[in-house]
């Protein structure tokens, strides 16, 4: 994969523009450290025909992907400017958001997409915290073991960037999901939240 040196439209790079360097994911040992089965077999190289795996691209705008969001949760209207400032921003603190993407590349549309936050904390040592947020994977393509590609690839991801630990939130039903790729549920955390806008 070519790594782009800018964001700018005017750029030849301009449709490869990475929020992170894909080098990254193609560095996991997926085969050796994956946590889950699969049946087909599936990886990081070889998701399926016309599939491929990423890192988000600016240029994902036209490719569906907040119509993808908009199947796990409200995106609202967001336009291309707000949309590209705001993958501006995330791309301007490097090492902190892997947002990653499932591609159709003969559809060219995003199918998959989930992302792992590093968090800075001063415990552990000045350590860090993984998070990983947003994980959907579009209707149409469900049954494909895209979901479970994707959240093994960050939990290993989270681990390679010394994340001293990773966490996500879920509903009790996808509990026994989460749980084949060792995430814990810890019933002396109560989790709580308070919403600034209806859900």
């Amino acid at each position: 994969m070519k790594k782009a040196n800018g964001c700018n439209p005017s750029n030849n790079d301009y449709e490869e523009c990475y929020l992170f360097d894909p080098q990254i994911l193609h560095d996991l040992e997926f085969e050796n450290q994956k946590s889950a089965s699969y049946k087909p077999e599936i990886n990081l190289t070889n998701l399926g025909e016309g599939l491929t795996i990423r890192p988000l691209c600016i240029s994902d705008y036209d490719k569906g992907y907040l119509s993808l969001l908009n199947q796990l949760t409200e995106v609202g209207d967001v336009s291309r400017e707000q949309f590209e400032e705001r993958f501006q921003l995330m791309k301007s603190q490097p090492n902190l958001y892997y947002t990653v993407v499932i591609e159709d590349t003969v559809m060219h549309r995003v199918v998959g997409t989930t992302t792992l936050v590093k968090e800075m904390h001063f415990i552990r040592q000045c350590g860090f915290r993984g998070r990983i947020e947003d994980v959907i994977v579009h209707s149409s393509y469900q049954g494909k073991q895209l979901g479970k590609l994707l959240v093994d690839a960050l939990t290993l991801l989270s681990k390679r960037l010394g994340c001293y630990m990773v966490s996500l939130e879920c509903d009790d039903r996808v509990v026994p999901f989460y749980s084949k790729f060792g995430y814990v549920k810890e019933e002396e955390h109560n989790y709580m939240l308070r919403r600034f806008i209806p859900k």
